[in-house]
């Protein structure tokens, strides 16, 4: 019988249970071609069954209470285990905090006790943690908020300009990703589209925190309705919500910054025009809805400042509704922010500002007749706020980082 003399390096080799085992000096090739074959499989199958093949895939920030005295940490893993987020105000972190559990998709609130501090932190599941990374602390002298619109999963928008603001907040006027597009046509519950939306900046969602407002395509379930019984939207947003940590409802929801006297209130209304169609795309919102009593002890109840309003559907179409009540409840606040339309607008009616912006331009549909400012680049709002003087600033900037145009607003009177 033919011989083969194996070399010792391979001689010895370890099996995947961790047992030593060792080969004859001599053996036939063909023999020894299936033991080497074999052992290569079961290594190979062995490391990829290994938790160290696992990750973390994403990691994005919300607030889910309604204020800024705590933040969740949001985060995807490709193995189920428990949540852990480790985090101080150095790269030593020092704190934890936990949710017991096995789950991919994690949400962990953490309290932010510092002002003026950089947070660092790092998320483990299991065997599975990222790398240590960093958010602002909140501010007590000068406030940034960059409000968007339609951004849709796209990769293909660049966000250098806006990064370089260095915002505090980073606030969304609806459509962030469209739900089917990236996952299962026709469910409710699928996450994927919005995973991709993260993966799009992901430098950007993981170091700020990330306050989206519900549009019609953040719940989309397919193109377009076959029939009656087969809907366009998921109008409860359960995928959207399951994703997103927010406050209240979460598809309605108030978010308080007490230091700069500034409260957001998100609304739901798109393509209100489709209501009580098979397209319908938001919650009921005439004058004996729910969300209509809901805004007006939202918006009644506060004494701040600055008040301001979001929502998906053009801010003319808004001021029609309910008789007009919603316009009324509107204008007690500050401002009127729309994320419907492809352009960069402000509207005057009664004394009372709205402003449209998306990071998508050259739209046109939707053009406010009452504009008193258009122009069709993609933009964004920024809005910055000076505690010492009270005031806030709103300036329109093109994708880019050019100025449009900017307004000062003073704190409405109190209540």
């Amino acid at each position: 019988m033919t011989t083969n003399v194996i070399p010792n390096a391979a001689r010895n080799l370890w099996n995947p249970s961790g047992e030593k085992f060792e080969i004859p000096r001599k053996l036939g090739v063909t023999t020894v071609g299936v033991i080497m074959k074999s052992a290569i499989f079961a290594a190979i199958s062995f490391l990829l069954s290994q938790p160290a093949f696992a990750a973390v895939e994403r990691i994005w920030l919300t607030h889910q209470s309604p204020d800024p005295s705590k933040i969740v940490v949001s985060w995807e893993t490709t193995e189920p285990g428990d949540s852990v987020v480790e985090f101080g105000t150095s790269s030593k972190l020092g704190a934890t905090a936990k949710v017991s559990g096995s789950r991919t998709l994690h949400h962990v609130e953490i309290p932010l006790a510092k002002k003026d501090a950089v947070y660092h932190y790092r998320v483990k599941t299991g065997s599975q943690a990222s790398e240590t990374a960093t958010f602002k602390g909140y501010p007590t002298k000068t406030l940034r908020i960059a409000v968007v619109a339609n951004i849709r999963a796209d990769a293909k928008l660049d966000f250098t300009a806006l990064r370089k603001e260095d915002v505090h907040l980073l606030v969304s006027a609806g459509d962030t990703a469209m739900q089917y597009e990236f996952g299962k046509e026709g469910d409710p519950e699928c996450t994927k589209s919005h995973s991709k939306l993260i993966d799009t900046q992901r430098e950007l969602f993981r170091s700020t925190p990330f306050m989206p407002s519900l549009g019609n395509l953040d719940r989309k379930l397919r193109p377009k309705s076959t029939g009656p019984d087969v809907p366009t939207y998921d109008i409860e947003a359960t995928g959207y919500r399951k994703f997103f940590a927010l406050p209240g409802k979460e598809w309605l929801w108030t978010f308080d910054m007490p230091d700069f006297d500034l409260r957001f209130i998100s609304v739901d209304m798109s393509h209100t025009r489709d209501f009580g169609t098979p397209n319908q795309a938001c919650h009921p919102f005439g004058k004996d809805s729910e969300q209509l009593k809901w805004y007006e002890q939202a918006m009644n109840a506060t004494k701040a400042g600055f008040v301001i309003t979001l929502y998906g559907e053009t801010s003319g179409t808004v001021r029609s509704h309910a008789e007009g009540a919603w316009e009324r409840l509107i204008s007690k606040g500050t401002l009127g922010i729309s994320g419907e339309c492809y352009h960069a607008e402000r509207t005057e009616v009664n004394g009372f500002t709205y402003y449209n912006s998306s990071v998508r331009g050259n739209g046109s549909f939707g053009i406010d007749p009452k504009a008193a400012f258009l122009d069709k680049s993609a933009s964004y709002l920024l809005l910055t706020f000076d505690k010492n003087s009270s005031q806030m600033t709103a300036t329109l900037k093109t994708l880019d980082g050019r100025e449009l145009e900017r307004k000062t607003f003073q704190k409405r009177a109190k209540r």
